[in-house]
């Protein structure tokens, strides 16, 4: 079997047009393979310089195989089954800030540099007063991008060409703004003074964008096969599902520049990133959570097996369709589009997702995803969507513990001060004094949702109905109503 480098395999020079801060599974699988594409069918001709945002990561195994690694792509498009294999070629070496600091800062230096991408983690946008501009590196990303941008300024002179559009790729909402806001406190923290403030203002620029793709990340369980099947001894490999979606909050020019969209990709250049963040968690995300407690206390451990259930799949149709998409404000034929391709994206054969993996801090995501789409619905129609009442009757149940029918173990898993109000509240002596209880807990919630007319009631009636008869009995009753 070959190693995996440049003297093996076909690898372009290209120019270095990108500094990507991460070189975890979900850039490589998403961002680098989205360049690959973009290379191969438009005139983007740009190659990826990594930069390691931590001490300690992976750039050596990469330069080990000269940036080249297979993106392994598994899952459903529309009804076929995905399985490819893409060999990415895009990146040109990896650096260590950490341990190689000057060529870290000589980026800046190079005229056809123009974008920045990264993927730091959700706590990666966080401005941290202990940096300093002479810091070799600053320890926090923003911090290091800031070190970065005020390089480039001086070498090029302030130079209005040679800004950077920036793409934080972190899974925050409006992350670009956020980025854009911390970077703002270092120029002021450091005194960088008003003529570089002034060029980051105007010459540079932060998109707010929103990413998807599940990205399993690293094949363990299959890797000597997959090498077998490449010829290579590829240690990089990463899997990803067939699905991905780029949205981001630029206009046409930078479309212009970054022609993903052109490359037949599904790269979205929006004004406002604001509706397909509440597409995203409402349609995804908001299922997900409801889904999870039911399909559990159905007897059922996979998501897959959840979403094909004879009653269950079709407690996620109508919590999906006729609950969640009705609350949300984008042209209907595109919710509907998007929510089929999210239940053909929850049916991926290749993915064994565990329902008890998307159970913890349940009471904290259906506050996020689940619970505004709940008010919006009351309010738009006048009465409660059951179904996600249903949902949040199950995670309550499930907060009870004990065992399934089947024996299975129930163990929630939340903060300490939830899982303790949960216990208190299950000792009280009547269901009504659970669901008052819950509702009423504005520290997980939000706020007294006993408030909210006729909830109370509808939620006793089905933690009744569940500890009576069972959880597929509840669900056989509410889909009955179709």
């Amino acid at each position: 079997m070959r190693p995996l480098n440049k003297q093996t395999a076909q690898k372009v020079q290209r120019p270095e047009r990108v500094i990507q801060f991460g070189e975890g599974n979900f850039l490589r699988a998403f961002v680098d393979w989205i360049i690959s594409n973009m290379n191969e069918k438009t005139d983007f001709n740009a190659s990826v310089v990594v930069v390691q945002p931590i001490k300690n990561g992976m750039v050596d195994v990469l330069n080990s195989q000269d940036g080249l690694y297979h993106v392994n792509l598994q899952g459903l498009d529309k009804g076929e089954v995905v399985n490819s294999f893409r060999l990415i070629d895009v990146i040109s070496r990896a650096l260590n800030p950490y341990t190689d600091f000057e060529a870290f800062m000589a980026l800046t230096e190079q005229p056809d540099i123009r974008f920045v991408i990264s993927n730091t983690t959700e706590a990666g946008i966080a401005f941290d007063p202990e940096c300093k501009l002479d810091d070799r590196p600053a320890a926090a990303y923003p911090a290091k991008l800031t070190q970065l941008l005020y390089r480039r300024f001086c070498h090029f002179g302030g130079d209005m060409q040679k800004g950077l559009i920036i793409f934080p790729c972190e899974l925050i909402f409006l992350n670009g703004h956020k980025l854009k806001e911390v970077i703002g406190q270092y120029i002021e923290l450091w005194q960088l003074g008003d003529a570089f403030k002034a060029w980051f203002e105007n010459a540079c620029a932060v998109y707010a964008t929103l990413v998807d793709r599940i990205v399993p990340g690293f094949p363990r369980k299959d890797i000597n096969h997959i090498k077998e099947q490449l010829q290579y001894d590829d240690n990089l490999v990463v899997q990803g599902e067939a699905f991905h979606l780029w949205v981001i909050e630029a206009p046409e020019s930078v479309a212009q520049e970054f022609p993903a969209d052109k490359a037949g990709l599904n790269v979205l250049f929006v004004p406002s990133e604001a509706p397909y963040h509440a597409r995203k968690v409402t349609l995804l995300n908001g299922p997900h959570t409801v889904l999870a407690p039911v399909a559990w206390l159905s007897g059922i451990d996979i998501v897959r097996d959840a979403c094909k259930h004879p009653v269950v799949g079709r407690f996620v149709h109508r919590v999906m369709y006729d609950e969640l998409m009705p609350t949300l404000d984008l042209p209907e034929d595109e919710l509907r589009r998007f929510a089929d391709d999210v239940l053909e994206r929850f049916t991926n054969p290749f993915v064994d997702h565990q329902v008890t993996s998307i159970m913890l801090n349940a009471f904290s995501k259906y506050a996020t995803r689940d619970l505004p789409g709940l008010k919006i619905y009351l309010e738009r129609f006048g009465r409660l969507p059951e179904g996600l009442v249903l949902g949040l009757a199950a995670i309550i149940t499930y907060y009870r513990g004990g065992t399934r029918p089947d024996g299975a173990p129930i163990q929630p898993n939340d903060a300490p001060e939830v899982m303790a109000l949960l216990e208190r509240l299950w000792q009280r002596p009547t269901l009504r004094e659970v669901a008052e209880g819950v509702l009423a807990a504005d520290n997980i919630l939000g706020e007294d949702l006993n408030r909210i007319p006729g909830l109370t009631d509808k939620l006793e009636e089905y933690l009744s109905l569940i500890d009576k008869e069972g959880m597929l009995a509840a669900v056989s009753r509410y889909v009955g109503n179709d």
